[in-house]
């Protein structure tokens, strides 16, 4: 069945209606017709199966069968990705979405190629966002990632947010497997986490510096193995292991 993404403002009435981009792919691209139905999403915990109306030239409209409401989960992820260059950003805010990161938090390294001004970051996290929502229509998810815009990991250390759990990939000697740090959670506090931030650098790494300021903050040092990854792959691997730890793994 086909999934669409409307704003929970436009989710209100118990006819909705497609226009602009969701418009088009569903005329031009699905070619929806009447009485076919479908699903739509807000991206904060709503599902509505709804049946199309009326497929006009510019628009599509619904009419809503059933809402379904799905809790948020028990657990929050939040990635903490140095911005990595090219289309690359795109596929990592892709995957995350898809492995069920609730907040993605672009972070701009010494070591980040690219570093927007404000106006270019603006569009970089309008871009990031429609990956998600693209992302959120694929996978199925109830609940849509925020983006947050760049900062720099002093600015984003000087807010001064809690995490239960604050890992953070590392290249360095002495960095454990993520379960270890996992399992210490769990035998001290008799529970698994709640929240979990981890953090994961640009090409080469966080620059030693950044490194010492992140791990003063609270962040364990995790090892992703013998082989240096892309920075994509890193993230993919470490919320998968993430995720593997509080989904199947909860107290």
């Amino acid at each position: 069945m086909h999934r669409f993404y409307l704003p929970p403002s436009e989710c209100r009435n118990p006819r909705l209606t497609l226009s602009g981009r969701e418009g088009h792919h569903a005329l031009n691209v699905l070619r929806l017709r009447t009485h076919e139905r479908v699903v739509v999403l807000n991206g904060m915990g709503d599902e509505y199966l709804c049946e199309t109306r009326e497929a006009g030239r510019q628009t599509v409209t619904l009419d809503v069968l059933h809402k379904h409401t799905v809790a948020p989960p028990s657990f929050q992820v939040t990635l903490a990705q140095a911005v990595t260059k090219g289309k690359s950003m795109e596929t990592i805010i892709q995957k995350a979405t898809e492995l069920s990161a609730q907040r993605i938090a672009p972070i701009l390294s010494e070591r980040t190629v690219a570093q927007p001004d404000p106006e270019a970051a603006a569009t970089k996290v309008e871009k990031w966002e429609d990956t998600a929502i693209e992302a959120l229509k694929q996978c199925g998810s109830a609940w849509l990632p925020r983006v947050d815009a760049p900062l720099t990991p002093q600015a984003f250390l000087a807010r001064g947010e809690k995490f239960e759990l604050t890992l953070i990939a590392s290249l360095q000697d002495g960095a454990r497997h993520p379960r270890e740090h996992f399992e210490s959670f769990r035998v001290e506090r008799r529970c698994a986490p709640t929240s979990v931030c981890v953090w994961v650098g640009p090409e080469g790494d966080f620059t030693p510096a950044e490194v010492n300021a992140i791990r003063a903050a609270g962040a364990l040092p995790i090892t992703l193995g013998p082989l240096v990854l892309r920075s994509e792959t890193a993230a993919i691997y470490c919320l998968s292991v993430i995720n593997y730890e509080l989904q199947s793994r909860r107290s």
